[in-house]
């Protein structure tokens, strides 16, 4: 009789819990908790995919986006493809090298396959890249930089390839023989420059980059640039042209006073984006985009860096497919989306 007695308590105590979790609103649930990798601190893409992220997590109650700050964005494609990431940030650049299985996929056979998994969810200017010395280094092109210590970008990344290119294409110097390459990552990077632990600083970022802006508060800074008879040159020509690629300037004042650049800098920029697996829902990613626009429009002049992040740049120099659930939320917001973005 006691058994009976326990077991039908206990069926009727789980039947009473299940009736009140199903009257629970739908916040009060465990959310799907999904990763998101992006580059270190200090960089647009971590400043942009973050806030995409606080915005996602704050507004849509089934997810949670977890940030991966680690690693380079040349390996995290390789995993969204393989479906051990949700998302990352990727590029043009990327794209095409995975196509073409050159650079850093040149002996993973994979990568044309791998590529055709993935998709677009939205695209956004990652910036334009500073090449930044400190004042009282004495450096004022590129051409000085023999022998110092330079981060060029972490080691096997984009941004570090194209960096080591375009000092070659400038003044002929190369990486490992005419200076140091030092091997960090974006945040101990940004770290050690504010230390005086190198000599020069190369980040694609929107100005005013935060980590820079924090510097020249204090400490006279220069940026470093393509020079004028160098910009029709073939060598530069080859970088300007990659997916995603081109030629802008950095303007003189943009870092207040302490900027020591009394004309504009030519540089490169870049675009890059935010991309998923093939496979993703197509609802959630649809939430998601929308999500994300309608926070960047409320924020407005509040964060000055993010008035280039529009629906309209989400399809900029585009050569991945959109996932059809951000087709779908840009075709809502009033975006002409070009064929190439069509799968």
């Amino acid at each position: 009789m006691t058994d009976t007695t326990l077991t039908r308590r206990n069926l009727l105590a789980g039947t009473a819990g299940a009736a009140a979790l199903a009257l629970l609103p739908r916040a009060g649930l465990a959310k799907e908790l999904l990763r998101m990798s992006t580059l270190g601190p200090g960089s647009s893409p971590n400043l942009v995919m973050t806030t995409f992220a606080n915005i996602v997590n704050k507004r849509l109650d089934a997810y949670e986006l977890q940030i991966n700050a680690t690693g380079a964005a040349t390996r995290h494609v390789l995993e969204v493809a393989a479906g051990k990431t949700d998302f990352c940030m990727s590029s043009p650049a990327i794209h095409a090298l995975m196509r073409e299985q050159k650079a850093m996929y040149a002996k993973i056979k994979q990568a044309p396959e791998m590529v055709e998994r993935l998709r677009t969810v939205l695209n956004f200017p990652m910036g334009v890249y500073h090449i930044a010395v400190y004042g009282s280094s004495g450096i004022t092109s590129i051409d000085e930089v023999k022998g110092k210590r330079v981060f060029l970008g972490p080691p096997g990344g984009a941004a570090y390839a194209t960096m080591e290119r375009l000092f070659k294409a400038v003044s002929g110097l190369e990486a490992g023989t005419d200076y140091e390459a030092v091997k960090l990552g974006w945040d101990a990077a940004a770290a050690a420059f504010q230390d005086g632990n190198l000599d020069v600083y190369c980040n694609p970022t929107n100005a005013p980059s935060p980590v820079l802006t924090q510097i020249a508060v204090t400490n006279e800074i220069r940026f470093l640039g393509i020079p004028q008879e160098r910009l029709e040159s073939e060598e530069v020509g080859v970088l300007v042209g990659r997916p995603g690629f081109g030629i802008a300037t950095l303007p003189a004042g943009t870092y207040g006073d302490n900027q020591l650049n009394e004309e504009d800098v030519n540089t490169l920029s870049v675009t890059v984006g935010i991309i998923t697996n093939e496979n993703a829902d197509e609802t959630m990613v649809y939430e998601m985009t929308k999500a994300f626009y309608a926070g960047v429009a409320e924020m407005g002049e509040g964060a000055p860096w993010l008035r280039e992040i529009t629906p309209q740049a989400a399809v900029a120099d585009i050569n991945l497919p959109l996932h059809p659930g951000s087709m779908r939320a840009l075709e809502e917001l009033g975006v002409d989306i070009p064929q190439k973005a069509r799968s």
